[in-house]
């Protein structure tokens, strides 16, 4: 009984591993306004989402009311390293149709307008 519980547990864990997705993680913003963050990427259904985790300006780190705000919004992966979806922007407090594109540790994040003819693009650096 103990090796079936045993096989099962490692068979559920493997397949869990199997459904990362290559962006999740922590990446480490460009600097907007003066301040930049760490952002968890992770699932949300089938999609990637991230959620700001910690805030730094000039001074270090500070309590940035944004921490715990959504900033990558429903990421659908295009199995090439690239995702559509949205971002919101905090310094505007706007969403804007977004794009992803991952190529190693780095993450060139695209917010949108115009049906994407003006954009505002950004290079984020994993963290972990």
């Amino acid at each position: 009984m103990k090796k079936l519980f045993l096989s099962t547990a490692i068979a559920l864990g493997l397949a869990g591993a199997a459904l990362a997705d290559p962006a999740e993680g922590t990446w480490k913003t460009e600097a907007d306004d003066g301040a930049y963050a760490h952002v968890d990427l992770s699932m949300c259904g089938a999609a990637v989402c991230g959620v700001i985790a910690r805030t730094f300006n000039t001074d270090g780190e500070y309590a940035s009311p944004n921490i715990g705000k959504t900033l990558v919004i429903d990421m659908v992966p295009a199995g090439d390293g690239s995702y559509a979806g949205k971002v919101w922007r905090p310094s505007n407090d706007k969403i804007y149709i977004g794009k992803m594109d991952l190529n190693g540790n780095s993450l060139a994040l695209r917010g949108c307008v115009a049906g994407g003819l003006i954009c505002s693009k950004q290079t984020w650096s994993r963290v972990n």
